[in-house]
């Protein structure tokens, strides 16, 4: 970023880059609390309907897009149930809504399902959102952030809020981790209705997760880099054969289809706030997907900073910001440290680490407070917290 010369005032509160499921989630918490925004997405319009992902939300996720009026009228499939267990180890446990006097502990959706909806009520509530806008330069001073765009337009706002793209070459990222792995990402027919049952199994190779979606699984089947490679080149039934042998009988496996593979690292920006910018979702933190932690410590950040930020007369002023950087670091950093710790001390086939995680899942299930906090952890972040 570099600084240029005083401009008039601006007439966007806050500009926000990418119109993606977290931006959009942004642009309408902060128009719901007075703010003037914007959306620039580098992508044409429609490609959001597009997004092949599948995202787990949380139930404290829920709350959060119904209070923004975006939650899908239909699409979202409900998980009863999560089922957690390591291959070829004693040790499970299990947690179930019914404990919580939840409907349901989480639920499970397209992205583009989401987007959709997202996109709906921004539509509404007459949020601008600019298609083929890709920001190439951000330049900020003591009052205003200017992006410039590949077309030479410029766009000006009192704070810049960052919400695409992955971290490249952050000067203060916090932490970095390549875990040399690969997530394999399908949709797998069943024998059997899954009653809503979602199933976290840990492997030598990396954690297997099976979502419910509607009347099938989706899979996040997290491998070696070269064995994933391997895996995606496999015939259909070969495929899944292995499969099936990874996660084990309790859940039988039809057909499988739509095969995608990503690499996946831990990137975290140790401030997420800067002169007149602020850093959320994937440009702030990216997350390996054990445990579904990345989409709903997004929706917390957006959350937060909306509240933060309520009927500002500057939503750039650095103390608000630095209030925002604060109000968010334990459950920013709690989180990142979560998933971390999890795929380090189960993606390994260590015999001493094989029997602690058995312990610990055991003393998780005889153990009902303790089970209790882990579950609300995360359905609701930090606020789990005494």
């Amino acid at each position: 970023m570099t600084d240029s010369p005083p401009r008039s005032a601006p007439e966007t509160d806050v500009l926000i880059v990418g119109a993606g499921p977290v931006g959009l989630a942004l642009g309408l918490a902060l128009h719901r609390r007075g703010l003037r925004v914007c959306l620039a997405d580098a992508r044409p319009d429609g490609a959001g309907e597009r997004d092949a992902r599948v995202l787990a939300l949380a139930h404290g996720s829920r709350q959060t897009l119904e209070r923004l009026g975006a939650w899908p009228e239909s699409g979202p499939s409900p998980i009863s149930t999560i089922h957690i267990s390591q291959r070829g180890r004693l040790g499970r446990t299990t947690m179930r809504a019914a404990e919580y006097q939840l409907p349901a502990l989480g639920y499970v959706t397209p992205a583009g399902v989401l987007y959709g909806s997202l996109r709906a009520a921004a539509e509404r509530a007459g949020i601008q959102i600019l298609h083929e806008a890709e920001v190439t330069r951000v330049d900020t001073t003591a009052t205003h952030a200017q992006a410039v765009l590949g077309d030479g337009r410029t766009l000006d706002a009192r704070l810049l809020a960052c919400c695409e793209g992955a971290i490249h070459g952050a000067a203060d990222a916090l932490r970095t981790r390549d875990y040399h792995q690969h997530a394999l990402i399908l949709r797998v027919q069943i024998a059997a209705p899954h009653q809503g049952i979602a199933y976290e199994r840990f492997t030598p190779e990396g954690p297997l997760a099976l979502l419910p979606l509607g009347e099938d699984y989706s899979v996040v089947w997290t491998l070696p880099a070269a064995q994933a490679e391997q895996y995606m080149a496999l015939p259909e039934a070969d495929f899944r054969a292995a499969l099936q042998a990874a996660f084990g009988n309790r859940v039988r496996f039809t057909a499988t289809h739509e095969r995608a593979r990503f690499p996946l690292g831990l990137r975290a920006r140790g401030n997420p706030v800067g002169t007149r910018c602020v850093w959320l979702g994937n440009a702030a933190q990216t997350l390996h997907p054990v445990a579904g932690q990345g989409f709903n410590l997004a929706l917390r950040d957006v959350w937060a900073l909306a509240e933060t930020l309520a009927d500002a007369a500057d939503p750039g002023e650095a103390r608000l910001l630095a209030a925002y950087a604060h109000a968010r670091a334990l459950d920013r950093r709690s989180t990142i440290g979560f998933t971390d710790s999890l795929v380090r001390l189960f993606s390994n086939d260590d015999p001493l680490l094989a029997h602690a995680r058995g312990a610990g899942l055991l003393a998780l299930d005889l153990c009902p407070p303790l089970r209790h906090f882990v579950a609300k952890r995360m359905l609701f972040g930090a606020r789990a917290w005494p």
